[in-house]
């Protein structure tokens, strides 16, 4: 598996050769890189720079991390270790412990067989496309060196920061922890075998809520189901529900930046309407502009246009969603994905804040999970996946793909999403995997489906 380097970090599958997948090796040689950066970007000082370190619990976590700390201490940088955490938390821990950047190593929501290195700058936000260029190029200097002995860096583990992050999340005047601990939820969880089984318990303690069952909580990287938290993978947590009496499920990926819910009687909430339901709890209270990426449901934007605000789609990946956000003065953002970014606590994709805020809504509207899902359209979303074939010339596909289609209303700002009257489809490759996503949106899933499949279609014609 070849290496991918995009800004969505770099990752690959554990072992093999050097260059063709994540070895010690790569693991070394880009964290040297990083640090490079920033050391490049930083002004000059007689303090040593500062950054922080944090994992999900994937088998080779532990590995990857002594690996990135020492290195990172070998060119004379102060680490700040936060051990198994998650990603949101890592981005937090940033920030709250005024570090010049940030090391996430994660794979997110790939297989058990993955790692990654997730790079974020002093906000605790991910680099950007032209950054994360720049420390791809550094990768190849023969010019990187290390500090001496004497000025080599210390090294800290710092095991708070969950803490540090639920704290902040209780100061926001949207949660409200009275009426969360009021109305007595019973609440499950799916945590994948990751540390969503070790921020997600302090949460729920913190905002009041006592009944907490656990699905798949054992923090040792062999995850129970393929972790990305999409329908056909939620069966456990569904068939649990429909046995027992709880008010709502949640279920995280490995590093807890995405949130999928799951209503009391045991069916799907379905994760494209994490971000419709908070959204449309924070403009009630904020009104505001939002963001989504190009290959999330338009649910989102009926939701803003009630509140008579503006909806603007970006790129997909996350630096890209933060982006427009910041030009758009958006409240609130994020991804289809179950991806909540509320930028009144930081500007990156947070689970732990998701459930804080969908709980409150939960509470103060003293409506069930199916009560507030039936407050917005009905969209069905399809998506698939094809595997690329390194032969295949890409841009001239979409090229063709948005030619065939131009009578329609095409947008090229990431690969081609074309929308018609009722419906939409969104062609790109993956910014994480070495594959086409072929998302549609309907107002039913045949018809989702049907578009979805015309595009294959258009696509291995193009191929052929």
């Amino acid at each position: 598996m070849t290496l991918i380097k995009s800004i969505s970090g770099i990752r690959g599958t554990i072992g093999g050769n050097i260059g063709d997948n994540l070895t010690p090796i790569d693991v070394v040689k880009f964290t040297t890189a990083f640090a490079t950066f920033l050391l490049e970007k930083r002004e000059p000082t007689d303090s040593p720079m500062r950054m922080v370190v944090g994992r999900d619990a994937r088998i080779s976590g532990d590995i990857v991390n002594r690996l990135v700390c020492s290195t990172l201490q070998s060119m004379g940088i102060d680490v700040i270790d936060l051990g198994l955490s998650t990603t949101p938390t890592t981005e937090m821990a940033v920030i709250q412990q005024k570090a010049d950047g940030g090391i996430i190593i994660t794979a997110s929501h790939n297989p058990m067989q993955w790692n990654a290195l997730k790079l974020l700058d002093r906000t605790g936000e991910f680099v950007s496309g032209a950054e994360a260029k720049r420390i791809v190029e550094l990768t190849e200097s023969d010019e990187l060196s290390y500090a001496t002995f004497d000025k080599l860096g210390s090294y800290q583990l710092y095991e708070n920061a969950i803490q540090d992050h639920v704290d902040a999340i209780l100061k926001l005047p949207l949660v409200n922890k009275n009426a969360i601990a009021k109305a007595n939820f019973k609440v499950i969880l799916d945590t994948v075998n990751s540390t969503g089984a070790l921020a997600l318990p302090v949460l729920l303690k913190a905002l009041g809520v006592n009944d907490v069952t656990i699905l798949n909580g054992e923090m040792n990287g062999v995850f129970a189901h393929n972790p990305e938290p999409i329908p056909e993978n939620l069966a456990g947590i569904c068939n649990a529900m429909s046995r027992s009496n709880y008010d709502v499920g949640f279920v995280v990926d490995p590093d807890v930046d995405r949130l999928a819910i799951v209503k009391e009687d045991g069916t799907l909430f379905v994760e494209e309407n994490t971000l419709v339901a908070v959204a449309d709890y924070v403009l009630q209270h904020t009104p505001g502009n939002t963001v989504s990426n190009l290959s999330s449901s338009r649910a989102l934007k009926d939701v803003t246009d009630k509140y008579g605000k503006t909806y603007t789609p970006s790129a997909v990946g996350e630096v890209n969603v933060v982006e427009m956000m910041k030009a758009t003065n958006a409240v609130i953002g994020g991804e289809g994905n179950g991806g909540v970014i509320y930028p009144e606590l930081h500007y990156g994709r947070d689970a732990l804040v998701g459930i804080a805020l969908f709980l409150t809504y939960m509470a103060e509207s003293k409506k069930s999970c199916s009560q507030i899902r039936a407050l917005y359209p009905d969209y069905c979303i399809v998506k698939k996946k094809t595997e690329l074939d390194s032969s295949v010339n890409l841009k001239d596909i979409l090229a063709k793909i948005a030619q065939k289609y131009a009578n329609y209303q095409v947008n090229t700002v990431d690969g081609v999403r074309v929308d018609f009257e009722d419906s939409w489809v969104h062609v790109r490759s993956s910014n994480t995997e070495p594959i086409m996503r072929i998302y549609a949106e309907a107002l039913t899933p045949q018809i989702a489906e049907n578009i979805a499949n015309k595009l294959m279609g258009d696509i291995r014609e193009l191929m052929a």
